[in-house]
C-alpha cells in the first residue's frame, strides 16, 4: 500500500521533513481517547477535530504538513477510530466538548488554535464560545447551524448502509462513490485508518455501530444556541466551505461571516462536504499562511 509521504508528494502537498506520527491514549471521566501528536511539542498547538465517522488519521495529509512549524494533535471523538466506544452512548456535543477541554488541560500550554471539520467543527466553535482564554484561533470546515436537508439525507443513506463487507475493495468503491472529489488511488490509501476486520472476518467501519442506528436520534446542538455561539467568539476565525457541498450552503457561511466578530470566509474549489480530505492542496493553501501570519511565523522559513 503507497505510504503517507508518497501519497503526499503525489498530489502536491507541501512537507518538508518525513514526520511520524506518535500515538498516545488519554483516559477519561469515562472512556479512553486515542490521539496522535505531530512535531515538536515547543512549537504553537493545532488541534484536528474530524467529522462524523471519520477518524483522527483523516487528518494525516493536514498534519503532516503544518507539523514543520506546528504541534500538531488529532485525536479520535469517542466512539470513533481506536478511541472508546461510550457504553451508555453518550455522543453529544456537550460530551465531545468535555473532552476536548480533558485533552487540552492534559496537553497543557493554552491557548491553541482548533481546526474542525464537520461534527468537528461543531464541537470547535462551541467549545471556543464557552472557553475564549483556551483559544488562540479557529478554524470552522463546512458546518454551521443549518444543514442542507438534501445533503443530511445523503449522509444519513450512506452511513446507514450495510456495514459488514466481503473485502476491503467493496469499502473502496462505496467511499468513493460517496466522495467523488477523490481519486480511487486516493481513498485506497487511506481506507484503512476507517475500517477494521471483526472476529467473523468482515469489514466494517471503525466507529461505534450505535451511531449508525437511523432510529438513534442525533443531538445536534439547537440553532438559536449555535448562532449564540458563533456570535460570542471573538479569536480570529476562518470559516472554509467546499464549493460542491451539498450540506453546507452558501448563504448559511455567508450569514455566519456576518455575525461572528473576526471571520474571513474561504471557499475552496474542487472539493465537496470533506473539505481537507477533498482537496488537501487547496485547503493548505487557504489555511497555512493565516496560521502562520496569526502566529508571527515566516512561511519563507517552514
Amino acid at each position: 500500500m503507497v505510504n503517507l509521504y508518497d501519497t503526499a508528494r503525489a498530489l502536491g502537498v507541501p512537507f518538508t521533513v518525513e514526520h511520524k506520527r506518535s500515538r498516545r491514549t488519554l483516559q477519561t471521566s469515562d472512556l479512553a481517547l486515542n490521539y496522535f501528536e505531530w512535531g515538536s511539542p515547543d512549537s504553537p498547538r493545532v488541534m484536528l477535530l474530524h467529522g462524523f465517522a471519520q477518524t483522527a488519521r483523516s487528518w494525516d495529509l493536514i498534519a503532516l504538513s503544518l507539523a514543520d512549524r506546528y504541534h500538531v494533535v488529532s485525536v479520535d471523538a469517542r466512539g470513533h477510530g481506536d478511541s472508546e466506544w461510550s457504553a451508555s452512548a453518550a455522543y453529544s456535543s456537550e460530551d465531545h466538548r468535555r473532552d476536548v477541554k480533558t485533552l487540552i488541560k492534559h496537553l497543557g500550554s493554552t491557548p491553541i488554535t482548533l481546526i474542525g471539520l464537520s461534527m468537528g467543527g461543531g464541537t470547535s466553535y462551541s467549545y471556543a464560545a464557552e472557553n475564549s482564554e483556551d483559544i488562540r484561533a479557529l478554524v470552522i470546515i463546512d458546518t454551521g447551524p443549518v444543514g442542507n436537508p438534501k445533503g443530511r439525507s445523503r449522509i444519513n443513506s450512506f452511513v446507514t448502509m450495510e456495514d459488514e463487507l466481503d473485502t476491503l475493495e467493496e469499502f473502496v468503491q462505496r467511499i468513493h462513490g460517496y466522495s467523488t472529489a477523490r481519486t480511487l488511488e486516493q481513498v485506497r490509501s487511506s481506507v484503512m485508518n476507517n475500517v477494521m476486520q471483526n472476529n467473523a472476518g468482515k469489514w466494517t467501519w471503525k466507529y461505534d455501530k450505535a451511531l449508525r442506528d437511523p432510529n438513534r436520534p442525533r443531538k445536534r446542538i439547537p440553532q438559536e444556541q449555535a448562532w449564540a455561539y458563533l456570535k460570542s467568539i471573538s479569536c480570529a476565525s476562518m470559516l472554509i466551505r467546499g464549493a460542491n457541498s451539498d450540506l453546507f450552503m452558501s448563504e448559511t457561511a455567508v450569514e455566519m461571516q456576518k455575525v461572528m466578530q473576526n471571520c474571513t470566509l474561504v471557499t475552496v474549489e474542487n472539493a465537496g462536504h470533506l473539505v481537507p480530505r477533498d482537496n488537501p492542496v487547496d485547503f493548505l493553501q487557504a489555511v497555512s499562511p493565516w496560521l502562520d501570519e496569526i502566529h508571527g511565523i515566516d512561511s519563507g522559513d517552514a
